[in-house]
């Protein structure tokens, strides 16, 4: 175990491998603090640049920017009232109270600190917990990774969406993707219409960055609204009165880090259901409910803390099972594959050093956080101020060639339009991406486990239920489905009487 603990810090701070994490820090502040630029925008924009990379430092940039990108979209959120990502959302209108009150250095400071305090207490919970599930799940074999997708999927659906009929239209989309080509149990090709390129399936990578990417692309160039100015000159010292805060607020950080954790290893939520769960929980549970919405921080502290804890907490069951917490690492398991870094247990058993280094880059990356964040605060009116008509044709332009790069083919870049033309009118017409980005992830695994399942028990359905896990992971995913129905029903007679 020492051993492989030298290798991982000899790995991390690699000059080549803390200077991947630097640049990668200073891309994810820019892309998060831009508004209309998101953390998965940004994952997904870096994945071709990580294909020329080792497997650490590809990871490190990855988590890097996606853990500076959370962050900076609060800066938009507090100076201009528009969230530079939607993990942001959840309290951009306190953060623009508190700046109209004269407050912007509080808010702002408010968020980083608390932002590398949650993202530090996700990480802690990931070093204990992903090693300990990673020993458990050994004991599981296709029936219970059959139940274990089948509930990720379900819980994706329920939790992305406010209508569950429209996670399912978008889930049952993305399992249609995973089916074509020949990645199958037979090996037959389906869906390929004789066309040879899509034998191979639909790419992945290319599909995520046309749904993250090029869809904002689309939708800044139908958005008709006026630019909003900034309303502060200039920000001061944000570091001043959080210490404050920190004494003041102690449960509610310690209340959103754990909500952020635990929302975050739920597959399909996220950090921004993760802040505006933790920000609905603090005004519930709050001394004086009646300050929110006015420029008061405890929200602000709260769902900080949840939001970037959310990020750690995504990577648990992406580690262990290989299954997505949120669509950010729906796109690292696809690098972690090319990588040959599969996510599962055996990833801690047979190169133990690259999960240790990858827990030293968590860390890493949220202590940096806090200098880096306060140099991009003072610079947040430049940053803010790049004119989008430049900008936006230089991303297509990196779109594109990522997406070429990737199997240097045409192809790609047809399927990165296609999929950012259908995200954008999905999201237009109020249909979650997630639940069909967890489809595309994780079909061939559902099919795979269950041909599996159904040969081994000789077609035998009762299979599925014999072994003690599986059962379990059964009735949990049975009662999610019809929990909802049951309710309604026991409802109605109430209603009728």
């Amino acid at each position: 175990m020492m051993d492989a603990i030298g290798l991982a810090f000899g790995m991390v701070l690699d000059p080549y491998t803390l200077m991947v994490m630097v640049l990668a820090a200073c891309y994810g502040l820019f892309v998060g603090s831009v508004p209309g630029l998101t953390a998965t925008m940004a994952t997904a924009l870096l994945v071709p640049v990580t294909f020329f990379m080792a497997p650490i430092p590809a990871v490190a940039a990855i988590v890097t920017a996606t853990a500076m990108a959370i962050f900076s979209g609060d800066i938009p959120g507090c100076l201009l009232r528009i969230p530079g990502t939607p993990a942001s959302a959840a309290y951009t209108d306190e953060a623009y109270a508190m700046t109209r009150k004269g407050e912007a250095e509080t808010a702002l400071g408010a968020s980083l600190v608390f932002s590398a305090i949650g993202g530090l207490f996700g990480t802690l919970v990931l070093i204990l917990a992903a090693p300990a599930l990673a020993e458990f799940a050994s004991r599981f074999s296709s029936y219970e990774y059959f139940w274990l997708v089948l509930l990720g999927l379900t819980c994706a659906v329920f939790i992305t969406s406010s209508s569950p009929i429209k996670g399912l239209i978008t889930l049952f989309l993305g399992l249609m993707v995973a089916c074509v080509g020949l990645g199958n149990p037979a090996g037959y090709p389906r869906f390929t219409f004789g066309n040879t390129e899509t034998m191979a399936g639909i790419g992945m990578i290319p599909m995520m960055i046309g749904m993250f990417a090029f869809s904002e692309i689309i939708r800044y160039v139908v958005d008709t609204r006026p630019p909003t100015d900034v309303v502060v000159e200039k920000v001061g010292n944000v570091l001043k009165g959080q210490w404050k805060l920190a004494k003041k607020y102690p449960l509610q950080i310690l209340r959103g880090s754990t909500l952020g954790t635990a929302v975050g290893a739920l597959p399909g939520a996220g950090a921004d259901i993760a802040a505006w769960m933790s920000y609905a929980v603090s005004k519930k549970f709050s001394k004086e409910p009646e300050k929110f919405g006015t420029g008061h921080p405890e929200g602000i502290v709260e769902a900080g803390a949840a939001n970037n804890s959310a990020l750690a907490g995504s990577w648990i069951p992406a580690l262990v099972f290989g299954i997505p917490g949120d669509s950010i690492t729906a796109i690292i398991i696809g690098v972690l594959y090319m990588k040959n870094m599969n996510p599962g247990p055996s990833l801690f058993t047979t190169n133990p050093q690259n999960i240790y280094a990858v827990f030293l880059i968590f860390i890493l990356a949220n202590l940096i956080m806090i200098p880096l964040g306060i140099l991009c605060i003072k610079a947040a009116r430049r940053i803010l101020k790049v004119p989008r008509n430049i900008l936006m044709p230089v991303i297509l332009v990196f779109c594109m060639v990522g997406t070429f790069a990737i199997n240097n083919t045409a192809f790609g870049v047809g399927v990165m339009l296609v999929a950012g033309i259908v995200a954008y009118v999905l999201e237009a017409n109020d249909f979650p991406i997630a639940p069909a980005i967890l489809g595309v992830v994780l079909g061939g695994m559902l099919e795979e486990n269950f041909i599996t399942s159904m040969i081994k028990s000789d077609g035998n359905m009762l299979a599925f239920f014999e072994r003690p896990i599986a059962a379990t992971l059964a009735v949990v995913t049975i009662l999610v489905w019809t929990t909802p129905t049951l309710m309604a029903m026991l409802r109605r007679p109430r209603a009728t009487a």
